[in-house]
């Protein structure tokens, strides 16, 4: 599994950005949160921490 961003619900706030242990996402040009899928370790950690439930676990 990887984790999966709602580019519509996004706001870019980085909480997930700081959380994530293996430091797989981060803000692209448009401060949307995107997953390096091939960092991803499926921890959840970011579906936690994510205020508007925008990330999911695929």
């Amino acid at each position: 599994m990887v984790a999966i961003i709602n580019r519509e619900l996004c706001t870019g706030c980085g909480q997930c950005v700081e959380t994530c242990p293996v430091e797989a996402i981060s803000l692209d040009n448009e401060d949307i949160a995107i997953v390096d899928s091939e960092l991803c370790v499926d921890c959840g950690q970011c579906v936690d921490v994510c205020p508007v439930e925008a990330i999911s676990l695929d």
